[in-house]
């Protein structure tokens, strides 16, 4: 049977709910904060009910607090629900903020403690097995260079990049800015007979027109002002491995005159040489402008295009890659979790809403440092729209606001209309409209207090 640990001082009531459970949990009992720390670690339960007042301090919530940080510092999953007076609403509020999965008063009422102990353990189901999802969608990721992606875009992609890699042919990669073609590229190389050898990327958008020639293909002492020993470029040092060309349409023409050469011929000359040097380096090039309007321009030569794109990559942008942002979301928050030693466990329904309708200009990239930044800053369980540093893009509800609203009035309507909206649509039912809307059912009434959607007095009756 599944294990429960009960930690409250009152003997009687431990008793009562042993009785009450123990045809549907194998009960540990515990008196105060440290005993149930001990049983804790000794027989790790999924599920906890932990009363806010323990000795030594009964009077106050101090030691149920301490319980309950240091539980999710031994088990950041666990289930963890809160018991309380009827005077504690706002400490049982504040105990969800921390961590909590949810809080009843005292004395519970046996039926509905059982209906939310069930939720609690089928959520930690759910957790487990997204955990093993999470662990194969990282070992795929390692197979993949550290690309994600379940849609079929991308799996077009992985399967593209496995045919390809083992090939001397130059691969051309395009995309928006920051939906991962170095990334390709660097999966084409470790797939490659040549993963021994050296991946050398470079911009060459990033290098002035004076210095890139020099950068590429190397130089010769004395070559210019300044040239005072002869230096290898980037092909050479690419020997036997592959030389990343990336923003390949920024390429001046002079360049580009060279580069088809060493493509043609597989020889280089440095600036300032008159020595053909054979080089055996694999190009890959990429682009995030529109190639065909550059050879139309005259800024891209045609024969040089047909020459580094024999295959062509193309990855999509992360806005067209359907459930792919909440995958990657969901792998970067735990990654960045276990990064900076945080406690945030998921994204908000709002933020969901949000991760899903953003347009995403800077594709994954502008994903990843999104989730950081809001991890870093964060100090709740879950992250909001707000935590990522964006709007609620929802322009049905909010293209009415009136000319001067700021930010929080437009999310407050959002929120309010959102939360009305569900419950409208549950009937009343709060335990189904928390469901829908992804979170619990304690940030549901916290809301609706917020908001003035009910009076507490209200709510109070309702959850008795």
């Amino acid at each position: 049977m599944e294990k429960l640990l009960i930690i409250d001082d009152n003997a009687d009531l431990r008793d009562q709910l042993k009785w009450g459970l123990s045809e549907h949990y194998s009960v540990v009992q515990a008196g105060d904060a440290n005993e149930g720390l001990s049983l804790f670690k000794k027989h790790h339960p999924r599920i906890v009910i932990l009363d806010l007042g323990l000795p030594p301090c009964v009077n106050t919530s101090d030691e149920g607090f301490r319980c309950l940080s240091e539980l999710l510092i031994l088990d950041p999953h666990v289930k963890v629900i809160m018991l309380t007076g009827n005077s504690e609403r706002d400490n049982a509020l504040k105990s969800i903020h921390l961590g909590a999965y949810d809080f009843l008063v005292k004395p519970p009422v046996l039926n509905e403690l059982i209906v939310i102990l069930n939720r609690a353990l089928h959520l930690s189901n759910i957790e487990e097995q997204n955990l093993l999802l999470h662990n194969e969608i990282e070992q795929s990721a390692r197979r993949q260079g550290g690309m994600i992606g379940q849609c079929p875009e991308m799996l077009s992609v992985f399967s593209t990049i496995k045919k390809v890699a083992t090939s001397n042919v130059p691969i051309f990669i395009t995309g928006e800015n920051g939906t991962g073609k170095e990334l390709v590229a660097q999966a084409i190389h470790e797939s490659s007979l040549r993963n021994k050898g050296p991946f050398i990327p470079i911009n060459c958008g990033a290098i002035p027109d004076t210095l890139l020639e020099s950068e590429l293909f190397g130089h010769e002492r004395g070559a210019f002002t300044g040239a005072h020993a002869t230096v290898h470029g980037k092909f050479q040092y690419a020997n036997n491995g592959t030389l990343f060309l990336d923003e390949i349409g920024e390429l001046p023409v002079n360049l580009q005159v060279k580069l088809l050469r060493f493509l043609q011929e597989g020889v280089i000359q440095r600036v300032g040489g008159r020595q053909d040097i054979p080089v055996d380096t694999r190009t890959v090039c990429a682009t995030n402008v529109d190639i065909a309007q550059a050879i139309k321009a005259g800024r891209f030569r045609e024969d040089l295009y047909y020459r580094i794109s024999v295959i062509t990559i193309h990855l999509p942008p992360l806005r067209e890659r359907g459930d792919d942002i909440l995958v990657l979301a969901n792998y970067f928050l735990r990654l960045f979790n276990e990064e900076h030693k945080k406690k945030v466990r998921r994204f908000s329904a709002a933020a969901v809403s949000f991760l899903r309708s953003y347009d995403w200009p800077g594709n994954v990239r502008e994903l990843r440092n999104k989730v950081q930044r809001a991890i870093i800053m964060s100090d709740s369980s879950a992250l909001e729209p707000s935590d990522l540093g964006c709007e609620l893009h929802l322009p049905e509800m909010v293209e009415n606001v009136h000319p001067g609203t700021t930010l929080k009035e437009a999310r407050d309507r959002v929120e309010r209309e959102t939360v009305t909206a569900e419950i409208d649509r549950q009937h009343g039912n709060i335990v189904k409209a928390a469901e829908a809307l992804g979170v619990s059912r304690p940030t549901i009434y916290d809301l609706m207090k917020k908001h003035n959607l009910m009076p507490l007095a209200s709510l109070d009756k309702e959850r008795e």
